[in-house]
């Protein structure tokens, strides 16, 4: 018996191999649950038997770090070459959504924050814009906060590319890749920890403004990484781009159209990578990024090298933006001072039983949000990433769904390697940049 005759299909009670059946038969019931295309099935099944059964299916996954998490792909292949690709999650799942309903407004973030751990203070900063806007108050948040918002998510996009580019090369036989990379990282994360206190799942941007202001020294703290990283990147195309194995391994592979990204929903560095100029912090901008220059770096090809290539180019970009954050940061609050929505100063507490009560009713009941619905994105690293909030008038969101990127951008997979060959399976899956905490959220 063949890999091909062993019949399966999720969500049905049949499972193993299904006695009376020609190989066509199979491939062809196989193909409703893998989305093989009519022309294939008919192909395929046309096959002598002696070629069909050397058309077989493979399980790659659920396993770290090939396929960045756990994530499992079924692949039919024809020989070496793969035909058909089914992406399957749910390994991962951990219900934040649906734990957002139990949670008020002002515990949000310590949920959302977990969801894309590579990036975690965009989940916060979604979070937050929506909370805002449902409460009417996105206007009124100090420039202060708006501008430290900005500091940290350009921060955060730094050593999340800066990650992707160290994993990317460690997939692909570029070890030493791996070392730099993370060393890079290392020092942004560093540079995080001093301002929020935690080098991940930070909670620091909350609904009203951020939780602290900047600290002392901040600003030469944040000269040095940018100064420490920039010449390391020159580096990096040293080393990488002039390499021919690595150009054989990532030009031409993992290709996929503007108009299968566009129609696939595909956004960020896969998107750019076809040519389309899309970037929300400059066609619908939030925060302060129409204030500060920066540009959309675009591919040509759609290929794995296009979207190495834009994640390296927009380290540079985000580190620019960093330079007129440094210059434009204004003074003021970092919060906003409305007492429905902020609490009292610390200090307060030990002074005032008003404060205190003040204090206590806010993190244990939270704050009452209007009713209403409303739907907010930002850019984060992995494409757009949206925040769909419904309000009842509670202090706990009655529907609360992420937008994730991730998630999304997986679909492109079956795209990007049909026809390709199976040891250039985990370099697509690393162009891709998946984190499978927010795929399976």
């Amino acid at each position: 018996m063949t890999a091909t005759e062993s019949y399966f299909s999720e969500g049905t009670q049949e499972m193993g191999p299904r006695k009376g059946a020609s190989a066509a038969e199979l491939l062809r019931e196989s193909g409703a649950v893998l989305r093989l295309s009519e022309a294939e099935a008919a192909r395929l099944a046309d096959l002598p038997p002696e070629e069909q059964e050397q058309t077989m299916i493979l399980n790659m996954g659920p396993q770290h770090p090939s396929t960045h998490g756990v994530l499992r792909l079924m692949l039919e292949l024809e020989g070496e070459t793969i035909l058909r690709t089914k992406p399957v999650i749910g390994y991962l799942h951990t219900g934040m959504e649906k734990t957002g309903e139990v949670l008020t407004y002002a515990q949000g973030a310590t949920n959302t924050t977990r969801m894309d751990y590579a990036s975690p203070l965009f989940n916060e900063l979604v979070f937050s814009l929506a909370t805002e806007t449902l409460l009417g108050i996105q206007d009124d948040i100090p420039e202060r906060a708006q501008w430290i918002r900005m500091l940290l998510c350009e921060l955060n996009r730094m050593s999340s590319h800066l990650l992707f580019l160290a994993t990317n090369g460690m997939d692909l036989g570029a070890v030493s890749m791996m070392i730099y990379g993370w060393r890079e990282r290392e020092e942004t994360l560093r540079l995080l920890e001093m301002i929020t206190g935690l080098r991940m799942n930070h909670n620091f941007i909350r609904p009203g403004g951020v939780a602290a202001d900047l600290p002392d020294g901040w600003r030469d703290a944040v000269l040095r990484v940018l100064d420490l990283v920039e010449p390391r990147l020159d580096e990096y195309e040293v080393l990488m781009n002039g390499q021919p194995i690595w150009r054989e391994r990532l030009q031409g592979v993992g290709v996929i159209t503007a108009e299968e990204a566009i129609a696939l929903g595909a956004t960020g560095p896969i998107l750019r990578s076809t040519g389309v100029p899309w970037d929300l912090r400059k066609e619908q901008p939030y925060l302060r990024y129409d204030e500060v220059e920066f540009g959309v770096v675009v591919g040509a090809h759609g290929d794995c090298f296009d979207r190495y290539a834009i994640r390296l180019a927009e380290v540079r970009e985000s580190m620019g933006i960093v330079r007129q954050i440094l210059d434009k940061m204004p003074k003021g609050d970092y919060r906003i001072q409305d007492r429905k929505v902020t609490p009292p100063p610390r200090a307060r507490i030990d002074e005032s039983m008003e404060a205190l009560i003040h204090h206590f009713k806010l993190f244990t009941e939270g704050f009452k949000v209007p009713e209403g619905e409303v739907y907010v994105a930002v850019e984060s690293p992995r494409g757009e990433l949206g925040c769909y909030l419904v309000s009842d008038g509670s202090s706990v969101p009655y529907r609360m769904h992420i937008r994730g990127p991730s998630f999304v951008n997986l679909q492109t997979l079956p795209h990007m390697l049909r026809g390709g060959m199976i040891a250039d399976a985990v370099a697509v899956i690393s162009s891709v940049d998946p984190i499978m905490g927010e795929v399976d959220r």
